[in-house]
């Protein structure tokens, strides 16, 4: 894995999870690393765990200036190889439920951190001659999922603009690769959201089940490596994308049925 020694990757939702799994794993390979997430106690914990440099960027990515983010990120090791956009929330009600307020607090996570993010980088990548971003989407960004509609909305946007980017832009020597887990065992459905905006505050059982956090971060660092375009990471439950895919009534059977336990 020498595509990631001396390269400097920028993460963002390094704090636990798939974050903390990426920046461990990376750090090994040699990679140097800007960590960022809202909490500095758990990015300097996942610091702690890294074998080479890594310098801590704590920022809320839902109401943040990202031009001024991006200066003090570049101003960590002097240029940026690639973007991890890795931070995100999680939901746990069902679309009457949720208010505005939290359907636009997921989508500002979930949808418009990595977009404007990805855009204030765009110039420094032309500029310098390449470079590549990668975005933590979800299997919800590719199917309707029960109790989860405001999440899979922001998947669904990320992916749409995600894959555009990869066919309109003219930058020599960029890519993008688009990740989409199914259930991964992460803090995720602890820290989703009721319709009312408090946490869910426990770990659904299709959670627990999910592949090990690490699994899923190797399998994203292969991705990268090879300037995959987009890469479905999963457990049993991938069948139901290619259920969705090849045989749709029987997909919305089950996702009505089951969907909010097995994705």
């Amino acid at each position: 894995m020498n595509y990631f020694r001396e390269k400097v990757i920028w993460i963002t939702g390094a704090s636990s999870g798939i974050g903390e799994s990426l920046a461990v794993q990376l750090s090994a390979l040699g990679a140097r690393l800007i960590l960022t997430s809202r909490n500095e106690n758990a990015l300097l914990q996942v610091k702690s765990q890294c074998t080479g440099n890594a310098v801590v960027l704590p920022a809320d990515l839902s109401s943040c200036r990202f031009p001024a983010l991006v200066q003090a990120a570049m101003a960590a090791y002097g240029k940026i190889d690639i973007l991890i956009n890795n931070a995100g929330i999680g939901q746990r009600a069902t679309a009457e439920a949720t208010s505005e307020a939290v359907l636009r607090q997921i989508m500002e996570l979930d949808f418009y951190a990595p977009v404007l993010l990805t855009q204030a980088l765009l110039p420094y990548f032309r500029e310098n001659g390449g470079g590549q971003v990668v975005v933590t989407g979800s299997m919800a960004g590719l199917m309707g999922v029960p109790r989860r509609t405001a999440y899979a909305a922001a998947k669904h946007a990320a992916m749409g603009y995600f894959e555009s980017l990869q066919v309109e832009h003219e930058i020599p020597g960029f890519s993008i690769t688009i990740i989409s887990p199914g259930r991964v065992r992460t803090n995720l459905s602890l820290n989703a959201l009721h319709g009312n905006g408090a946490r869910h505050g426990r770990m659904d059982e299709g959670q627990e089940k999910g592949i090990p956090a690490a699994t899923c971060a190797r399998k994203i660092i292969q991705a990268i490596a090879q300037q995959r375009k987009h890469v479905v990471i999963a457990g049993q439950e991938k069948w139901l994308w290619w259920v969705r895919k090849f045989i749709p009534p029987l997909y919305y059977r089950i996702a009505r049925k089951y969907g909010s336990k097995h994705v």
